[in-house]
């Protein structure tokens, strides 16, 4: 399970799981609007990354940012992380 600490939103963290076919599961949001974010949970469910994170960068809410576009930012950060490991 990959963790992603969010910045600027009302939900703290974000977990989620990716499978061999780079499909989301498991999503769950700490903290935040607890019915919106199991909407978004649901809907991204089995969804491939890439297409999520198109889809969620730059919806804003307070200030910069939103859980939406921090999901889209936690997506990046995941790829960035695998692809570090790939290299060691």
């Amino acid at each position: 399970m990959f963790t992603y600490s969010t910045k600027g939103t009302c939900s703290r963290q974000i977990l989620f799981d990716v499978d061999a076919d780079n499909k989301m599961h498991n999503v769950r949001f700490i903290g935040g609007c607890g019915g919106n974010l199991q909407g978004i949970a649901r809907l991204v469910e089995g969804k491939d990354i890439d297409e999520i994170a198109s889809l969620l960068a730059g919806i804003r809410c307070k200030g910069n940012t939103s859980c939406p576009d921090q999901l889209s930012k936690a997506i990046a950060e995941y790829k960035a992380s695998k692809e570090m490991k790939k290299e060691q």
